[in-house]
């Protein structure tokens, strides 16, 4: 894999944008959830530096939890719309205050997929917290109660967003240059 300053487009969002959204974030899902006991449901791998960074901001008690789904092909940019649960809950969840912690919602097949299957299990409440909302792309209505940033519809990466699995740990969001990116065959 190249360089990621050689298709780097521009950066989206700042590290210090990032976590300024994070703690305000933090501070409305600690308000919103007093006196419950929260339940954080990161969606890997992308959801993982979100949700520790959202963690750290939160300051009621809280559990997490981690779900795994693929719906996207090796080297794909979108959905292909099977949705797979590759790692699932190792708890119960029935009369548990659930909030489902996403990096990135376009589509919404893969997230109306994960609701609909953690709502069978009787949740006292199920609320969803995405990083990235790319809403001109949404196929399917999702209720997102917490949302950071609202983005178009670009290519974007790093702060937990792969290309091809790489470049995972940037600490901002930025743009892939399709001109100049070569997808890893």
């Amino acid at each position: 894999m190249e360089d990621y300053k050689n298709f780097l487009e521009e950066i989206l969002i700042s590290k210090e944008d990032l976590q300024t959204r994070i703690a305000e974030l933090g501070a409305e899902i600690s308000k919103d959830y007093l006196g419950k006991e929260l339940l954080l449901v990161c969606i890997l791998r992308g959801g993982v530096f979100f949700t520790v960074d959202l963690m750290k901001k939160i300051d009621i008690p809280h559990v997490v939890e981690f779900m795994a789904i693929s719906s996207y092909g090796a080297g794909a940019r979108e959905s292909t719309g099977d949705v797979r649960v590759t790692l699932d809950l190792q708890i119960n969840i029935r009369d548990k205050h659930v909030l489902l912690v996403e990096d990135i919602i376009d589509s919404g097949l893969t997230l109306a997929s994960v609701i609909e299957r953690l709502s069978a299990q009787h949740p006292a409440s199920l609320e969803v917290c995405t990083l990235l909302d790319k809403a001109a792309r949404r196929e399917v209505d999702v209720p997102l109660k917490y949302r950071g940033f609202n983005i178009e519809d670009k290519f974007v990466f790093g702060y937990g967003l792969d290309i091809d699995e790489f470049f995972r740990g940037l600490p901002f969001i930025g743009v892939v240059d399709l001109d100049k990116y070569e997808p890893a065959d």
